[in-house]
């Protein structure tokens, strides 16, 4: 019996050959594909440039002006001499001799002594008649009366700062101030480890009263004092 297919139109005929061929054109663009390389354009070139000539500045021409002497000055006059007659007569002044001879005796008045008022600071510790403070008029040591009404003082206005217990802030804060020669409280100075803290021993101590001023040798002076306050949290 004859085939019905033509052996002409038989496609498997040739699948080998296409096979190798696509194999090859298949490893052609694979090795292709490998070997491409592509390069930036910002890379693809670098420019260097080398300068070894060094800048010089230009400096400008400029023409020097030579200015003419100054003229030399005019001759002087030449001054006319007045000539005045000796006809007036010219008072002589007489200068006494101010030496003494040792029998002579010299009388002098009497000199007043003026004490002129001295602004002495006198420290409260050696100070002879201490500040009085109110209340304190009475006792018999006005000296300790002075330090227990301070305490007293300091526990009656004492107010521990709120932002300073939010930051556990606590340390001593020395306090200075002066005892002015009418008692009132001057020169307020503080040293502590915070803002804060210097600021409520200032109004603490601005609260004081006025003082009868401390003297020495009878005369008002200025006192300086110092005192420590002590911030501690519980």
């Amino acid at each position: 019996m004859k085939p019905k297919k033509n052996p002409k139109a038989d496609l498997t005929r040739n699948s080998g050959l296409y096979f190798a061929i696509g194999l090859a054109l298949v490893l052609f663009l694979t090795w292709r594909g490998l070997e491409w390389k592509k390069y930036d354009k910002d890379e693809a070139f670098n420019y260097k440039m080398d300068v070894d000539e060094e800048l010089e500045e230009e400096i400008p021409i400029t023409e020097m002006l030579k200015t003419p002497p100054p003229p030399p000055p005019p001759p002087a006059a030449p001054e006319e001499i007045e000539v005045v007659e000796d006809e007036e007569e010219v008072e002589e002044t007489v200068i006494e001799s101010t030496e003494t001879s040792q029998d002579e005796v010299i009388e002098v008045e009497d000199v007043e002594e003026v004490e002129e008022p001295v602004d002495v600071d006198v420290p409260f510790a050696v100070i002879e008649d201490v500040p009085v403070f109110p209340g304190c008029e009475d006792a018999k040591d006005k000296r300790a009366c002075f330090q227990e009404m301070m305490q007293k003082h300091i526990r009656k206005h004492f107010r521990y700062p709120e932002i300073a217990q939010e930051m556990g802030v606590q340390g001593r804060v020395a306090v200075m101030f002066t005892i002015d020669k009418d008692g009132s409280i001057t020169n307020i100075r503080m040293r502590g480890p915070d803002k804060n803290l210097e600021k409520e021993a200032q109004r603490i101590i601005s609260k004081l009263p006025k003082m009868t001023p401390g003297k020495q040798r009878g005369r008002a002076v200025r006192v300086p004092f110092s005192i420590p306050i002590t911030f501690r949290l519980q």
